[in-house]
């Protein structure tokens, strides 16, 4: 369904958190869905108080008007509405996998906030049982402007092949998650930060075979890390073998809240972008940054860089895909389960 499509995909949403709150803000603005109902175990959001709702972007939750909404407990409630084309699950990793069962079983479609599961084993088995096109899973990443101009370039081959990438993502405490470290319960960074790196670079230079990982840990799970990802020897004497590295995690310090970034080089241009947000408020941004071969700089106009934009972007994909479309490569659950992948090679050859 495109955003000139007459009649709006119709979407509920799973779980109303942060994310829940931001996905809402997105379908607010698009043309092209109309979210339609909601489960929440908590009286006061099924009653429309979301005030309590804050995240590291966008506005704070608000009051919403539920009138009109199919507003329900649990999922059930959801399922059993047979005007609903799509459940957007954004509840916490650890349910992720049981409630997407029961929602490709009703025959409906799909949308799974990152990580798709808490392992590949587990995102593997509900791509066994989805149908084509039923589900889909929300790495925003390739939706954001920057991002966005990234992978296009890949795509569109506009400065030749990726030949090497550097990805950082960085957070302060996440004090707010009280299960971040428990690898039953959220992953700790790799699983829930890096995977949106992980699942970028699987786009760019494909899958690799292996990876050499370096880190400090905590309760048992990466918390500061950086590394190499094993693209094996290229079958070409002519062809460069990809060099990729992947860095981040958490440190200890809420003075720095957020940063994110990356440097790619193209066989003809290096591009280059970066963002911090900082605990005072104040925020850094490197723009993105095309550096040719041949000395040329370039700064592409990305136009206003509102985050909600982009999860409209990836809300209209999803509705395009659910009007009969074909799958969006970037929502695609098969590259969702292969970062997951990724994240364990990082973690098998992890040393302290």
């Amino acid at each position: 369904m495109s955003s000139n499509a007459k009649t709006p995909m119709r979407a509920a949403i799973l779980g109303v958190g942060f994310m829940g709150w931001i996905h809402t803000l997105a379908y607010q603005r698009s043309q092209a869905a109309d979210l339609v109902g909601f489960a929440s175990r908590d009286a006061k959001k099924r009653a429309g108080d979301w005030r309590g709702i804050q995240g590291n972007f966008g506005p704070p939750g608000e009051q919403i008007d539920v009138s009109g909404m199919n507003v329900s407990e649990s999922l059930d409630g959801l399922l059993a509405d047979d005007s609903i084309d799509l459940i957007d699950v954004c509840l916490p990793p650890h349910l992720h996998v049981d409630a997407i069962q029961k929602i490709l079983a009703s025959g409906k479609k799909v949308l799974c906030e990152k990580p798709l599961a808490l392992s590949a084993e587990a995102a593997g088995s509900l791509l066994e049982i989805a149908e084509p096109g039923q589900l889909m899973v929300a790495h925003i990443l390739p939706f954001m402007p920057a991002f966005r101009f990234l992978v296009e370039a890949k795509s569109d081959g506009r400065y030749g092949k990726p030949i090497t990438g550097r990805f950082s993502r960085t957070i302060s405490p996440p004090d707010w998650i009280p299960d971040f470290y428990d690898p039953e319960q959220v992953g700790g960074p790799l699983i829930d930060l890096q995977v949106h790196d992980a699942h970028l670079a699987r786009v760019l230079f494909g899958m690799p075979v292996g990876a050499h990982c370096v880190s400090h840990n905590q309760e048992g799970v990466p918390k500061r890390y950086e590394t190499i990802l094993d693209y094996g020897a290229s079958a070409s004497s002519d062809e460069m073998t990809p060099v990729v590295s992947l860095a981040g995690g958490v440190i200890d310090s809420p003075a720095r809240g957020f940063t994110h970034g990356f440097e790619v080089s193209f066989e003809k241009a290096t591009l280059r972008f970066e963002f911090a947000a900082y605990g005072d408020g104040s925020t850094d941004t490197i723009p993105l940054t095309v550096m040719h071969n041949d000395g040329k700089l370039e700064r592409p106009e990305l136009g206003e860089q509102d985050p909600i934009d982009g999860f409209v972007s990836e809300i209209n994909a999803v509705a395009d895909v659910v009007s009969g479309g074909p799958m969006h490569p970037v929502l695609d659950a098969q590259l969702a389960t292969d970062a997951l992948k990724i994240c364990e090679m990082q973690m098998a050859s992890r040393r302290p």
